[in-house]
């Protein structure tokens, strides 16, 4: 299936540089625009500082701020962002600390392609 999310703007959260480049790849033909940056600090300050962002892919293990903690503050700041949680911890624990900081979504590497889009589409495409 194709997917059109021109016009959006998706924050990746993610320190790992094959991580950001399977994101950058995997999201290319949907011709969203993108802003990458690497720790929870820098998620909340890029919401703070751009209204224009319509989403949030957020990693748990992060550098400075973990993604749960980042996103119980980026929900504080706009209830409404939608922010999936991706991790390659798919342990109880951290779904539980996932849902409670108020993601949206949770999915575990090695994530397939189709099934990041279709979640993406769930919250961008109304």
């Amino acid at each position: 299936m194709e997917y059109n999310f021109v016009g959006k703007t998706i924050l990746v959260v993610e320190d790992e540089g094959i991580n950001q480049f399977f994101f950058e790849k995997a999201l290319k033909k949907t011709r969203a625009n993108l802003f990458f940056v690497k720790d929870g600090v820098e998620a909340i300050e890029m919401i703070q500082e751009n209204s224009e962002i319509d989403l949030v892919l957020m990693d748990v293990r992060l550098p400075r701020m973990n993604g749960i903690d980042a996103t119980a503050r980026i929900k504080e700041i706009n209830p409404e962002m939608p922010v999936i949680i991706q991790t390659a911890n798919a342990l109880p624990t951290i779904h539980d600390s996932a849902v409670e900081s108020g993601c949206n979504e949770f999915i575990t590497k090695p994530i397939k392609i189709e099934t990041l889009l279709s979640i993406l589409n769930k919250y961008l495409i109304y």
